[in-house]
């Protein structure tokens, strides 16, 4: 397999996704490239079929050209290679909750890049969800009240780590222009111009309702796949139904500042002895 070849694009789902055979990273030329760029911009997310032989310097490579790598602060990392983490369902890889990576970072990565290289018998498909095409089928009320709002986003990891950001609800793609949903039932808190149970009762409605299937495509992995996906405009989940070892290496390319249009309220300020009993599972802060 060389780059020389015409790359055979399938399309995974109708919302998103594109599958690529007929392109080798090890030897990815700068058309290559380009091409695989222009199919991410046009699918969120990407699957470079048969990799069975990529390197980690070579993986490492070419998510550099998306931007500068990220060394992540507390996944473990491949041995020699600080650059790549490991997705080790023996230790604490099953994410199996709706979420767009690290939204907690005042600038989120841009993309990921997983190549899987273990997989089980049966099972452990990945679920991504286009999140332009959410907000584009939320009506016009709905769209104008969430294009003035922001939410902040949170991670606590006992006293090891924390991070804290505000974000757009919706933002703007740099690249294409395209409006999205950004909120996400891992990280974010919660919508600070709302009081607590407003944000609760509509970030739960938005998250219900970005998980619709109509929004998803599903990815049956082979050993040696690798996905690249927009993690400005998508979410995903990793099917927790096996019980077989999955193994992944990922690297994770450093992001650009969420931007939308200006919030146009002012942060919600309790009355005074308000109380709140937290409804949700992140909704880690209180008045």
């Amino acid at each position: 397999m060389t780059t020389s070849l015409v790359p055979q694009v399938r399309l995974v789902a109708g919302a998103l996704g594109a599958e690529v055979h007929g392109i080798d990273l090890n030897t990815l030329t700068d058309e290559g490239f380009a091409h695989l760029h222009r199919l991410l911009l046009a699918h969120q997310v990407v699957f470079v079929a048969g990799q069975t032989a990529l390197t980690p310097q070579a993986h490492i490579a070419f998510g550099r050209r998306f931007g500068e790598v990220e060394l992540h602060p507390y996944l473990p990392r491949l041995a020699g290679h600080p650059e790549i983490v490991l997705i080790d369902s023996e230790d604490g890889g099953k994410v199996d909750v709706w979420h767009t990576d690290m939204t907690f970072h005042q600038s989120p990565p841009i993309a990921s890049i997983l190549h899987l290289v273990q997989l089980p018998e049966t099972g452990g498909d990945t679920m991504w969800t286009n999140q332009c095409k959410v907000y584009e089928a939320l009506s016009a009320p709905m769209r104008d009240l969430l294009d003035g709002l922001t939410a902040i986003h949170v991670i606590r990891i006992g006293t090891e780590f924390t991070s804290r950001a505000e974000h757009p609800v919706v933002r703007v793609h740099p690249e294409t222009g395209r409006r999205s949903l950004y909120v996400n039932r891992l990280f974010t808190s919660h919508i600070p111009q709302l009081s607590r149970n407003e944000s609760d009762a509509l970030l739960e409605y938005l998250f219900a309702f970005s998980e619709g299937p109509q929004f998803t495509c599903r990815y049956r992995w082979r050993v040696g796949d690798v996905a690249i996906w927009d993690n400005r405009v998508t979410q995903h989940y990793a099917i927790n139904d096996y019980t077989g070892v999955r193994r992944g290496q990922r690297i994770t390319v450093l992001g650009d500042h969420p931007t939308g249009d200006a919030p146009r309220w002012e942060h919600y300020v309790a009355a005074p002895g308000q109380r709140y009993w937290p409804d949700r599972v992140n909704a880690v802060e209180s008045y």
